[in-house]
């Protein structure tokens, strides 16, 4: 007959859990849980994960005076390419600066997952909270830092969000409504749209944006105008060529971001087509780059350091404990005319 784990006898209460029960019930030492609780890396991988499924099911219970978090936000991207980060960033040190927190980025190469190393990292730095941008954790990554009381905030969520997690967006439905009439305002009929990744949110609720403005105007949708991209510049430049290589090629095209719209700018000088007398082409965030393009850009504006913010204010007040009046934050967006769109050419 096999031993009974230590402490298997005695009595463990009903709810969260102290690190001494947690290591009753696991039979291990309470510094061995004081390490998975603080994101040390040096406990076996079956008592680890023993240790983290008892602290899924039964939660953790800080002691009276819980370890003291760093100063820190962290914030994970999926990459780090461009403008759309740094304004993200510049959003949310400005709130860590008027808190004295400093700020602590990881990048994920573009995958749109952490894996195992970066939750343990941010375990053991104990950071004020995380703002995760354009990326999604797993479930258990997600539970091991609400089990830790590490609060986490989503920006610009991949895929379908977690409705319970708090997150922050732009009106992006109406920014591809807003892109779409203004080109069909100026009397496109044949629009083109290269939209970003199908497993983004955001890029599904501006193609759908560009949708409904098309059904609203009695235009019907043409598959064959529609290109999913990534919100790359070579990407939005190689499904351009292919639009504009279509025997009745669109009039105008919008773009999932002004990346993308720049891909298109490049497509067009490829084949001779002259932006807007041929072609008009609407970008969306209205990055700075936008207003230097030649011509400069029609895009939709996002807020993107207001979200930056807005994010890093809701970690602030989870982490003080604050109850958050709404759990998703929509920005608004805008449409900014400028010199990329024109009406079309008699043909």
């Amino acid at each position: 007959m096999s031993p009974s784990p230590a402490g298997a006898g005695a009595a463990v209460p009903d709810g969260p859990l102290t690190i001494a029960q947690l290591a009753a019930l696991a039979g291990v030492s309470t510094a061995t849980v004081s390490k998975v609780v603080n994101g040390r890396s040096d406990v076996a991988a079956s008592t680890r994960e023993q240790i983290e499924e008892l602290i899924r099911s039964r939660g953790y219970r800080r002691q009276r005076r819980p370890a003291k978090s760093a100063a820190l936000i962290d914030v994970l991207f999926h990459e780090l390419r461009g403008l759309y980060a740094i304004e993200i960033l510049n959003g949310v040190q400005e709130v860590a600066r008027e808190h004295r927190l400093g700020v602590v980025v990881s990048e994920l190469g573009g995958r749109h997952v952490p894996g195992r190393d970066w939750v343990e990292e941010v375990l053991a730095r104990r950071p004020v909270g995380v703002v995760s941008v354009y990326s999604g954790l797993d479930p258990d990554q997600t539970d091991r830092l609400y089990s830790r009381d590490i609060p986490l905030v989503q920006l610009d969520p991949t895929g379908d969000p977690d409705h319970g997690a708090p997150s922050v967006g732009s009106g992006n439905w109406n920014g591809g409504l807003s892109a779409t009439r203004h080109l069909i305002g100026l009397g496109h009929r044949r629009i083109g749209v290269v939209a970003g990744p199908g497993d983004m949110e955001a890029a599904r609720a501006r193609l759908d944006g560009h949708r409904a403005a098309l059904d609203l105007a009695g235009i019907r949708p043409d598959p064959a105008l529609e290109r999913h991209g990534d919100f790359n510049i070579a990407t939005g430049r190689d499904l351009a060529l292919e639009l504009l290589r279509l025997d009745d090629p669109p009039t105008a095209v919008v773009a999932g971001n002004d990346g993308t719209a720049l891909g298109v700018y490049h497509a067009a000088a490829a084949l001779g087509v002259r932006v807007p007398e041929d072609l008009s082409v609407v970008g969306f965030d209205d990055l700075p780059k936008a207003k230097w393009m030649i011509p400069p850009l029609t895009t939709v504006r996002q807020p993107l350091k207001d979200m930056g913010a807005a994010a890093a204010r809701m970690v602030v007040g989870l982490a003080a404990g604050e109850a958050l009046p709404q759990q998703r934050v929509e920005l608004a967006t805008e449409l900014v005319v400028r010199e990329s769109t024109a009406p079309p050419r008699e043909r």
